[in-house]
């Protein structure tokens, strides 16, 4: 894999990405002489060893629709990644997995005939409408309790909260959330409503109206991991909200140290999803001494190979 970068074009990319991954990973406080301001907890050397980059993972519903959901897994459930930013159907396709599978199908198969039969189409994935039946047979009840809690103690749930509540609730250690929620890594959704979850919160306001999730809250939770860190890096897999979201968090201290985005989108619309890390650099999101890169590739293909180079690679070797 180290050979991916001298053989050009993306592959280049994704050599650097691996590069730039293992950096994050591997920075320490202790790797940087001590500063003349420096605050006197962090200047005892033993707690400079352990000082080390905040690692920000983002990603797509669709990522975890797919197998990449168990490359995510892996990463969370060995405390590889400090920060977790997802999509709604990026939280509740991991637990509708817990509760009946997707299934492996066609790009070309007829919507009108997948609709007949109830199926529902994601790329070449197909899930079962049953499944979402599922997921409101088991989350509802969660709801209610979420309400009455929010009633009787006063609890204020936040998108974040809320999926840490779930996460424990699955009790499932093929879950994403699951171990997020057993390591204490948060997790954010600002779009939380934007989904099934959201299907789910709207009957059940109807039936049982009253919960409130309050996402205020929570973008002070999100901005604070990126300010008081002493370095940041970004993990990005696909675009829109989650990308965003990651970035402008960083802004809040003068941008990310380390940066890779992976996805296919092109920056000619202007859009967010297509803007390269050095557009973030404009803006003061990425710092302008920092390494980045974007891989134009799709993730599926490439994240796995990624992860096997550097977080696994070096979980394997610690474990030797």
């Amino acid at each position: 894999m180290s050979t991916y970068k001298t053989i050009g074009f993306q592959a280049s990319g994704l050599g650097e990405a691996m590069d730039i991954i293992n950096e994050m990973r591997n920075w320490r406080l202790s790797d940087e002489p001590v500063a003349e301001d420096e605050n006197d907890d962090l200047r005892d050397p033993e707690v400079r060893k352990k000082t080390k980059c905040k690692i920000f993972l983002g990603y797509t519903s669709n990522l975890v629709s797919s197998g990449v959901r168990e490359v995510i897994r892996f990463l969370v459930q060995h405390k590889m990644v400090d920060v977790v930013v997802a999509t709604a159907g990026g939280v509740e396709e991991d637990f509708i997995k817990c509760l009946a599978p997707t299934f492996l199908g066609d790009f070309q198969l007829r919507g009108s005939e997948l609709r007949k039969q109830g199926l529902n189409r994601i790329g070449n994935l197909l899930v079962p409408n049953n499944n979402y039946c599922k997921f409101e047979d088991w989350v509802v009840p969660i709801l209610d309790q979420m309400l009455h809690e929010q009633k009787d103690q006063g609890t204020v749930w936040t998108p974040s909260s809320m999926i840490k509540r779930l996460g424990e609730e699955i009790n499932d250690e093929s879950s994403i959330y699951y171990w997020c929620a057993k390591n204490d890594i948060p997790v954010f959704c600002p779009a939380i409503t934007d989904g099934s979850l959201g299907d789910m919160i709207y009957f059940h306001s109807i039936r049982n109206p009253g919960l409130i999730i309050d996402i205020a809250a929570d973008i002070r939770g999100m901005n604070n991991n990126a300010v008081h860190a002493r370095k940041t890096g970004m993990i990005i897999l696909g675009g829109g909200l989650i990308k965003h979201h990651i970035c402008n968090a960083n802004l809040m201290r003068n941008g990310a140290d380390y940066a890779v985005y992976i996805n296919t989108a092109q920056e000619f619309d202007g859009s967010d999803a297509g803007a390269r890390p050095d557009e973030a650099v404009s803006w003061g999101k990425i710092r302008a001494d920092s390494r980045h890169v974007k891989v134009c590739a799709e993730a599926t293909l490439v994240f796995p190979l990624i992860v096997a180079e550097t977080f696994a690679k070096g979980y394997h070797a610690e474990k030797a």
